[in-house]
């Protein structure tokens, strides 16, 4: 027995990780470039020469969000043979890829409907580039949950993972609309879409603080709706009753414990108005914590 079988790495193994590793190398390295070619600028001339902070921290939220996708394609159990290894690692990878360009575009679409992101990201709108990151980032957490929930290799499971990724977007959507409107109303009708491609760095870390708590307290649902890829229905029926309930839920939760974690300090002030972008990061940080001790607590 050789010093690697020792510590359970056979030679199987070994060929498999390579063969992952490789696959995932190589997605990425597709991912960057597609940042790129999707607004039609070169990637490099952007990050190297035009140092473009903000096309910098799109890309870094797109490699990071491909990257947590990823890791919910290798399941850490080998495969009947390479080639199904890396049939599979290939399959769910590329499906990831394209799911996280389809909710980029969505999230663009709807979401984010009256600014124009990436001409303002190419312009150097940092704002709207950490909104852009943690949007992809959330929506590659969701991917990860419903990829570890779902089974096999089938059309069926493929059917299931997006029925629940439609849903999710459905509900970045409708956190959205609601920070939109708790935005105007507390700024005499202003608007937070105009506000981001003003360049309020603020107000930008705080939104992707809850797209990103609504991203892991999404993920709890896996625990609770069980995995049958042929009941369409009661998988989408299910996925939306349970984001529902989480997304209302953590933001009754996320409010109450800000006003005891932040108590005597003015947020809509301090953040809105005063552009205090170290209280939005606290902000950001509990509004994440929060979401992640709720999903560890109903795993």
């Amino acid at each position: 027995m050789t010093f690697l079988e020792n510590y359970g790495l056979t030679k199987e193994l070994m060929i498999i990780l390579f063969i992952d590793i490789t696959i995932a190398v190589l997605l990425l390295t597709l991912m960057r470039y597609l940042q790129g070619w999707t607004v039609k600028v070169n990637s490099r001339h952007e990050l190297a020469e035009n140092d473009n902070f903000a096309f910098g921290i799109s890309t870094a939220g797109a490699v990071m969000a491909l990257g947590i996708v990823l890791t919910g394609a290798i399941t850490g159990e080998a495969a009947e043979s390479y080639l199904v290894e890396a049939i599979g690692m290939s399959a769910y990878g590329l499906f990831g890829l394209v799911l996280i360009k389809l909710g980029r575009f969505l999230h663009d679409k709807i979401a984010l409907n009256n600014i124009d992101k990436n001409a303002l990201i190419i312009k150097g709108n940092v704002s709207v580039a950490i909104v852009d990151a943690a949007a992809v980032i959330a929506t590659a957490i969701i991917i990860r949950s419903v990829l570890l929930w779902a089974e096999d290799l089938t059309v069926y499971t493929f059917i299931a993972i997006f029925s629940a990724f439609i849903i999710s977007q459905l509900m970045l959507v409708l956190l959205t609309r609601g920070r939109e409107n708790r935005y105007a109303k507390r700024n005499q009708g202003a608007s937070m879409q105009d506000a981001l491609a003003q360049g309020h760095t603020a107000l930008a870390i705080r939104h992707s603080g809850y797209m990103l708590a609504m991203a892991f307290s999404f993920n709890a649902a896996s625990h609770f709706i069980i995995f049958n890829p042929e009941t369409y229905i009661a998988n989408l029926i299910g996925w939306l009753v349970f984001s529902v309930v989480m997304l209302l839920s953590l933001s009754l939760l996320i409010t109450l414990i800000k006003k005891l974690v932040l108590a005597n300090i003015n947020l809509c002030e301090e953040v809105e108005q005063q552009h205090n972008i170290g209280l939005a990061a606290v902000e950001m940080a509990i509004s994440v914590s929060i979401a992640i001790i709720l999903a560890a607590l109903m795993a």
